[in-house]
């Protein structure tokens, strides 16, 4: 157990590194380490959508794609483009931090499940996701009063993307459970694959695109 937690905070010391590393230093990195996540999370969701059913494998599979492409793929570039790589990190500091919540509140609280989906998940740690999720406004706060306010609307923005984060996470839980397997892959020590580290995130990036720019604004760039 002790070594399995030693490999689990290793493995997300090194992705925090990189995941800054391709935020920040120019565009063209940015993009081509999405591009890079995008292909470990397709390929893991057809494994998945393999291990449901076979029959029209090639429609979800089509679906997924889409997903990955149209909505979290574009949502990153955009709000990159747009707000900048420090919000991006922001938003990733976030999702992490709403993560950590649910893990150490959960863990020690316990209490009654959350849902039948996952077991593991617990209403505790569902609330103490909430909590956490709003330490990345305190932290950025410090550098940046003027943008980053204790505002009623800034401090609802990081619930509701916690919640986006969670709601990802259980639609990932299920889908595991409807294939019958623990993790989505072998590829992050401590993890397992990296759909079981980023399922909160591929939801809460495209939110945070529609709550800033709202959903017309994907159909007026598409048609």
């Amino acid at each position: 157990m002790q070594e399995k937690l030693k490999k689990r905070i290793i493995t997300s010391i090194i992705l925090f590194i990189l995941s800054i590393f391709s935020i920040f230093s120019n565009f063209l990195i940015f993009i081509s380490s999405l591009i890079l996540i995008s292909y470990f999370i397709f390929k893991e969701i057809s494994k998945i959508n393999y291990r449901i059913k076979k029959k029209n494998i090639f429609f979800r599979n089509f679906l997924s794609l889409l997903y990955i492409i149209i909505l979290f793929d574009f949502s990153a570039i955009a709000l990159h483009k747009v707000l900048g790589p420090v919000f991006i990190f922001y938003i990733l500091t976030i999702c992490i931090s709403s993560d950590i919540g649910g893990y150490v509140v959960g863990k020690k609280i316990g209490g009654k499940k959350l849902t039948k989906i996952s077991p593991n998940k617990t209403i505790s740690g569902s609330v103490g996701s909430f909590c956490f999720s709003i330490l990345p406004l305190f932290i950025f706060n410090i550098f940046d009063q003027q943008e980053y306010l204790y505002s009623i609307n800034n401090f609802l923005f990081c619930i509701e993307v916690s919640f986006a984060c969670q709601l990802g996470d259980l639609f990932i839980s299920y889908l595991k459970r409807k294939a019958k397997i623990k993790d989505t892959g072998k590829i992050l020590p401590g993890h397992g694959g990296l759909l079981d580290r980023v399922d909160g995130i591929i939801v809460s990036i495209p939110f945070v695109y529609i709550y800033t720019f709202g959903l017309t604004s994907y159909f007026k760039i598409l048609f």
